[in-house]
């Protein structure tokens, strides 16, 4: 069943005279999920792609549906609640907050989504039970993305936005994160879309977006993905 559509999107920032197309009339649906993985370099139109996805951008040409609601007219307390209700987000930057503990900063979702999951559960599931008293600057920057990861889960989001969620973590870690994504893709119907460099990621994805210079290059649906384990890390 689809959940996401993009008609013919194009993002433009002009700057004077210069305009550019970080996006360009890009189309393609994403089904419910699925475990989708974004390519490509720096530069390609990525990161605005999972900006304009997650609300934190609008489209300047083209449409965008979610859930069957056209996201792209949206006005900013609508984005607002699209936000708060529909996605979660896993940044590069962990974002957490450093005066509240561990289990606050991921409790901290549930004042926004009505449907939140246990934060002591999802504190568990990336592997850090016994740090829930403890403080950021107390973690590791693996540590800390794994809470970061944590806390977007815990707001039990339709569709999870991830932005090289691996990148701080060393391979066994990596690998016990990856895990944790695809059972939530497989198990509990979430949408997983990353959006990585790392070509060993797309070989457990059930969609590969390629893109390059604003476009997409290709869309390749695998079969029979990779597990985790089966990936030569």
């Amino acid at each position: 069943m689809s959940i996401v559509q993009f008609e013919n999107v194009s993002r433009i920032y002009t700057s004077g005279d210069h305009e550019l197309r970080a996006l360009d009339r890009v189309s393609f649906t994403l089904d419910e999920g699925k475990f989708i993985v974004i390519l490509g370099p720096s530069g390609a139109g990525k990161s605005t792609l999972l900006n304009l996805l997650g609300g934190l951008d609008s489209p300047s040409e083209g449409k965008i549906t979610v859930n069957g609601k056209d996201i792209s007219m949206l006005s900013d307390n609508e984005l607002a609640d699209y936000r708060a209700s529909t996605v979660g987000f896993v940044f590069q930057f962990y974002n957490l907050i450093p005066t509240l503990t561990v289990y606050e900063n991921v409790k901290l979702v549930s004042e926004i989504s009505k449907n939140a999951l246990s934060a002591k559960e999802m504190i568990d599931k990336v592997g850090l039970p016994d740090h829930l008293n403890n403080f950021p600057s107390e973690l590791s920057g693996g540590e800390q993305q794994r809470i970061s990861i944590a806390r977007a889960l815990c707001k039990n989001p339709k569709i999870l936005l991830c932005d090289e969620p691996t990148g701080a973590l060393d391979s066994e870690t990596g690998v016990m994160i990856l895990k944790l994504l695809l059972d939530m893709a497989k198990n509990y119907g979430k949408t997983i879309v990353i959006v990585t460099h790392n070509q060993n990621i797309a070989k457990m994805a059930d969609v590969i977006i390629r893109v390059k210079n604003g476009k997409i290059r290709s869309i390749e649906e695998q079969d029979n993905p990779l597990s985790a384990d089966e990936v030569d890390w």
